[in-house]
């Protein structure tokens, strides 16, 4: 009933139309933001057709006989259309795994679009795979604050954004990313985690270039020198930063929860949902409980992304 096809470069422009038209993709399954980073893992997108008609994709790569959705990328799995219902999901993925069987596809790894990104309700995946005895090998917790059903802020927060107000810092979006990268978010990076930013300098204005509506950049300045910043990605529904640092005098100045502040309720209030993250320890399990104490004193709360394992066979 469905036929499967790997992408190829042939499929660029109908592979870019159907995500656009979904209604659980964003800008990140684009072919121009995918493939940033090609060199670094082996690509296994699939595009799902029912006789001429596209049907579903599935954002992937392929690694010692495991399929990925996508280890790239933040989120991923299947992605469909509005019209798209549960039978059909269900005949989709049952396709998909005779397809990755003939392929020599031992397992199937999927990490789910959480659902504040879907622009209609579409968990249909999350029913199927279900079904078909996939397990739950991961549950990230999102700290999310919801535009249409805002928690105030705390008193200690209101506190922290008085000072920010108090010490006049301003807020400019321009796309001086070099400026952050440089004085603010590398350093912080180097001296907190001995990392680096996922996105080179010259990835992040690469993709700037390719997506300037979905990935905009703020820079926070107090007499004229930087103080903070964040690079936000933009959906249709969420806003999220991407990156957020700030220089090591932020509870002095109040410049990160002023930021903060400004994000949530004034830059991007047009947005349903702000993300502000997940709130790991370093072994990814346990809760960093003043990381999220903090998120919550902004009113946020958690939403669920969940990671499954589907064993082929």
């Amino acid at each position: 009933m469905y036929r499967i096809e790997k992408y190829n470069t042939t499929h660029y422009s109908l592979w870019n139309d159907f995500i656009a038209d979904s209604k659980n993709g964003t800008f990140l399954f684009q072919r121009d933001f995918m493939e940033y980073h090609s060199d670094r893992f082996n690509d296994y997108s699939l595009l799902v057709f029912q006789e001429d008609k596209l049907m579903a994709v599935l954002p992937a790569n392929v690694d010692n006989g495991v399929v990925y959705s996508h280890q790239g990328l933040t989120y991923g799995g299947l992605i469909y259309t509005p019209k798209t219902k549960q039978l059909a999901v269900t005949e989709i993925f049952n396709s998909l795994i005779t397809y990755l069987k003939n392929d020599g596809i031992n397992r199937l790894y999927l990490k789910q679009v959480p659902a504040i990104y879907h622009k209609y309700p579409a968990q249909e995946a999350e029913f199927t795979l279900f079904n078909l005895g996939a397990k739950l090998v991961r549950r990230d917790g999102i700290s999310v604050y919801d535009q249409e059903n805002p928690l105030p802020f705390t008193k200690k927060r209101k506190e922290a954004i008085r000072r920010g107000e108090k010490n006049r810092l301003t807020i400019v979006e321009e796309p001086e990313f070099g400026l952050f990268w440089d004085k603010v978010l590398i350093p912080n990076l180097e001296r907190k985690h001995e990392a680096r930013p996922v996105h080179t300098l010259e990835e992040i204005k690469m993709l700037y270039s390719k997506f300037p509506q979905n990935i905009r950049h703020f820079n926070v300045y107090h007499n004229g020198e930087i103080v903070a910043g964040t690079t936000m990605f933009v959906t249709d529904t969420v806003a999220k930063p991407q990156y957020i640092s700030a220089t090591p005098d932020k509870n002095e100045l109040g410049s990160i929860d002023y930021l903060y502040s400004q994000l949530i309720t004034t830059l991007f209030k047009d947005k349903r949902y702000f993300d502000l993250g997940p709130s790991f320890g370093d072994d990814r399990k346990t809760i960093n409980e003043g990381v999220l104490f903090w998120k919550e004193s902004f009113g946020a709360r958690i939403v669920v992304q969940d990671f499954y394992e589907l064993e082929i066979g």
